[in-house]
């Protein structure tokens, strides 16, 4: 049995700007003109049935973007030597000077590639360019084959040391110890809400989140044997349970339903019986040398999850940012408009809001607020100052890019 693949969107959040701005503002798609150095080789008018004239330019264009791909990376060598002699990788690492990179590659598209091919290309040019001083070290809740995994390469393409872990709180840990660079953490599921681990871990964490990644997630069912009939117990991720149980309901609804701390953990188990399978990424089938029965089997199509980038500082404003606040508001009437109305007041949009138990007495609750804007902005400045008055203390999660692509 297989299921048709569903068809892609670009995801976007309540506020969001588009994702063409760069640090001095959004401006219209342009073509650029090639510099004469920068030149590809000129254009040769081919017959349609020429097959071999076509693939002597192809491979003539590989050439050239190979030789263009080098001189970034001596220039990417050059930049690290003007910065002087620095403590690791991390150090070299500027999130808001890639997210300005990366928004000028979507608004000079004109096709015939879609923005978000063209973004992964450019990722992984700039992430082995950056490797060459160290690869960045990267936390995430693992273990390997976890959509977590996806959403490192997707936001720090392939040439980093990834360290899966066992839980989000080893993830926070890690980066805090500086054992990793940075951790990436899931938040929240388009269809399932908040991963209130996540945000409770922010309560007493000093970590700063310096990043987004909003990934399409899609599920499979694996197997050993590949034979749906054969199946009488289903391994996974209660998300993933809750994101398939439409499916599940009308395909297996005798097999038994057995969570598991991630959908990586299920496919090591489905693989050891050929009763049993195993809801999980398609990655996870190549980890675990699993085949597919069918997938993708998630219930809604716009099926994403929204992950999180932790470091240990914040980093300057990218020209499209988002802000994430930890706020501990002042019992007394009207005390939530009161925090809320100075963001409005200065335009700027929120995106989320969240309550959860404060840890700071019994039935106190914290807020956890995101505005689009960065911290340093004069909006931003001028809104907290506005809120001081209401609050007992407010927490700067984090400033940093909007998901792009």
């Amino acid at each position: 049995m297989a299921v048709k693949p569903k068809s892609g969107r670009k995801s976007a959040r309540a506020g969001s700007k588009t994702p063409i701005a760069n640090a001095a503002g959004a401006r219209p798609k342009a073509k650029r003109a090639l510099a004469v150095k920068d030149a590809a080789p000129p254009a040769i008018d081919l017959a349609p049935a020429d097959l071999a004239a076509l693939r002597d330019r192809i491979d003539g264009l590989d050439r050239h973007i190979q030789q263009l791909i080098a001189e970034r990376a001596q220039f990417a060598n050059q930049v690290g030597k003007a910065k002087g002699k620095l403590a690791a990788a991390v150090d070299y690492y500027r999130p808001e000077r890639e997210a300005q990179v990366l928004r000028r590659v979507v608004d000079r598209n004109d096709g015939p590639l879609r923005d978000d091919v063209l973004v992964r290309v450019f990722r992984e040019i700039m992430s082995a360019c950056l490797a060459q001083q160290e690869p960045l070290k990267i936390g995430y809740l693992g273990p390997e084959g976890t959509h977590s995994q996806q959403a490192v390469f997707k936001h720090f393409g392939h040439s980093v040391h990834g360290l899966p872990l066992a839980s989000i709180e080893e993830v926070f840990q890690e980066v805090e110890a500086g054992s990793a660079d940075f951790g990436v953490v899931p938040v929240e599921n388009s269809t399932q809400g908040t991963i209130q681990s996540t945000l409770d871990m922010f309560l007493t964490s000093g970590l700063k989140i310096c990043g987004e990644v909003e990934l399409r997630v899609h599920q499979h069912l694996l197997s050993r044997g590949g034979r749906i009939e054969d199946i009488e117990r289903v391994y996974s991720h209660p998300q993933s349970f809750a994101q398939c149980k439409a499916w599940l309901r009308q395909y297996l609804p005798k097999a038994e339903k057995i969570p598991v701390a991630s959908n990586a953990e299920a496919a090591r188990r489905a693989r050891n019986a050929d009763d049993a399978a195993a809801i999980a990424g398609a990655s996870a089938a190549t980890v675990y040398g699993l085949k597919s029965i069918a997938g993708p089997i998630e219930d809604r199509p716009d099926n994403t999850t929204r992950f999180l980038v932790l470091g240990r500082e914040l980093f300057p404003p990218s020209g499209n940012d988002r802000t994430s606040l930890l706020i501990f508001i002042k019992d007394q009437p009207g005390a939530l408009f009161n925090v809320l109305a100075p963001f409005a007041q200065q335009g700027l949009s929120m995106n989320r809001i969240e309550s959860r138990p404060g840890h700071t007495g019994l039935w106190q609750y914290a807020f956890f607020v995101d505005i689009g804007g960065h911290v340093d902005e004069p909006a931003m400045r001028r809104a907290l100052d506005g809120v001081a008055p209401f609050v007992e203390e407010v927490k700067v999660l984090g400033s940093y890019p909007v998901a792009i692509a």
